[in-house]
């Protein structure tokens, strides 16, 4: 499988705080491969290592397969950054901005950045520093796609904007970022789960999820139990069970590896009384939240 990116083992520590702890990474290329968990997982540092901001105190990463800690013009010229907190230099006009950038891009494209400025309705004669939120990161995901980068990261790029900002984000990153690989970090699970092809779940500085998001979703289900009468809750359950809960003669949890035949055969060895087995499927946000009571459960 060729990869736009690969970590391993990296791990940072800030003082005594371990952030990441041997985080292994691959991003295949021509995926959108969302990296999502909950604050402070380590999804920001993650980032600005791959993009050499910062270094990693042990392990490596390998972006566009050159080593991240030696990124220089030639492979920053292949890859969009645009990050939540990203600054932007005000004084410029938004016309100004685009034409400051050209030069550096070998492949930056006139037509389709005034295309970009008009899709976005940016005006190219307002001052970055009058420009709203959402409007910002307009500019900076223009600027980032008119040179047609083979690469696009995107650290938590939706924060804070509304719900029309978002879609017309959305819709242009797919629109002209076809074959292009783009890592996205975000809460707005939502979003992500309606574009996203990859999904990385990253909690305590591992990455313990990274799959297709398609895989994922097959495999998880919100599994019910049915007794009559309530039945006894076994002392061992199984590893893959997550969120075990009863309330009278029902039994829920959510199977990490389910299949309809051995989830409901496992089921009945536990429980020999139960009386029906039902599976639901979950969507990318009832995952993630199973996930994240799990991890503070111990589990």
């Amino acid at each position: 499988m060729s990869c736009a990116i690969r970590a391993y083992d990296l791990t940072k520590t800030f003082r005594f705080l371990k952030v990441l702890d041997r985080l292994n990474l691959e991003v295949p290329e021509g995926s959108i491969y969302g990296l999502v968990g909950p604050n402070g997982a380590g999804k920001t540092t993650t980032i600005k290592i791959l993009m050499n901001i910062i270094r990693a105190s042990d392990g490596r990463a390998e972006v566009l397969d050159a080593d991240s800690r030696s990124l220089g013009p030639r492979q920053f010229a292949q890859i969009g950054y645009v990050s939540e907190n990203q600054e932007l230099p005000d004084w410029m006009t938004v016309g100004y901005f685009m034409r400051y950038l050209a030069p550096f891009y070998p492949t930056w494209d006139d037509a389709l950045a005034a295309d970009l400025l008009r899709q976005f309705q940016l005006p190219a004669d307002t001052r970055l520093k009058h420009l709203s939120r959402g409007m910002r990161m307009k500019a900076s995901l223009a600027s980032s796609l008119a040179y047609r980068p083979k690469l696009i990261v995107l650290d938590e790029p939706f924060t804070g904007l509304d719900a029309l900002v978002r879609d017309e984000l959305i819709e242009s990153l797919l629109a002209r970022a076809e074959g292009t690989t783009i890592l996205i970090s975000s809460h707005d699970l939502g979003e992500m789960e309606s574009f996203a092809s990859h999904i990385g779940y990253l909690a305590g500085g591992k990455l313990t999820i990274s799959e297709e998001l398609e895989q994922l979703s097959a495999r998880f289900r919100e599994v019910v139990l049915t007794f009559d009468p309530a039945p006894a809750m076994p002392a061992n359950l199984p590893d893959r069970w997550l969120g075990v809960e009863a309330a009278g003669a029902v039994v829920r949890f959510v199977d990490t590896q389910y299949d309809e035949e051995k989830t409901a055969a496992e089921a009945r060895r536990v429980f020999p009384g139960v009386r029906d087995v039902t599976a639901n499927g979950m969507g990318l946000r009832a995952i993630f939240v199973a996930l994240a009571k799990s991890g503070r459960e111990g589990r």
